[in-house]
């Protein structure tokens, strides 16, 4: 009963912060082609990835060659972190995984233009009952790699650079412009107050020589 409690909670893992049963994944990343020139080496990756962990996982690579898979290379990886014995069918074929971090990724030596096509990582695990699992990695082989036109992007990134320099130059004159204006609106405010001032002096002199003079005598 222990042992079956344990492997309940083996056969679930977080997903997206949800616990469920996960099996074999099988990836060749985020980007599954690549363009490679004639006669490069490249690389084509491959990871599994199994929450309820791995016994006797066998793997392997097969090319399409016109509809008839090709084995390109086999293993076997008995537990976690047990390098695998790996089997080459196929010339110019290196196997680089080494079971690093669940890696069974090949090298293609040399390619030609032969090589170029459709290989499937291919993965079955016994502890999920061997069920099959696998990825597909298309490679491109070519004369050149092509040279991005980037004029588009560069008359783009320049029309939008001038409308932001010039939104930026217009608020600078326009803050410019209102930073005068109340100057001069403070400046015309302190002149009305002087002016203001000087009239009400004038006229309480005015007023006051008009009071200090004597009432003429009644004859």
């Amino acid at each position: 009963r222990e042992n079956g409690r344990h492997g309940t909670f083996a056969l679930r893992c977080i997903h997206n912060g949800v616990w469920s049963a996960q099996g074999l994944e099988m990836s060749v990343g985020k980007i599954p082609f690549l363009e490679a020139v004639n006669g490069s080496t490249v690389m084509l990756p491959c990871t599994y990835a199994s929450c309820i962990g791995i016994e006797n996982l066998y793997f392997n690579w097969q090319y399409n060659d016109n509809g008839t898979m090709q084995k390109v290379c086999d293993g076997m990886i008995p537990t976690e972190d047990v390098i695998p014995t790996v089997n080459i069918f196929r010339e110019r074929v290196e196997f680089i995984g080494k079971n690093h971090k669940n890696n069974i990724s090949i090298l293609l030596w040399n390619i030609t233009f032969e090589d170029g096509g459709l290989y499937t990582c291919f993965g079955r695990n016994r502890k999920e009952k061997n069920k099959n699992h696998s990825a597909v990695f298309h490679l491109i082989v070519v004369d050149e790699l092509r040279v991005v036109d980037n004029t588009l992007t560069i008359l783009i990134a320049s029309a939008v650079g001038g409308v932001i320099g010039f939104l930026m130059a217009f608020m600078l004159i326009k803050n410019f412009t209102l930073f005068v204006l109340a100057k001069l609106e403070e400046k015309n405010k302190e002149c009305l107050v002087s002016s203001s001032g000087i009239d009400n002096t004038e006229n309480g002199l005015s007023r006051s020589k008009a009071d200090s003079k004597p009432t003429p005598k009644k004859k």
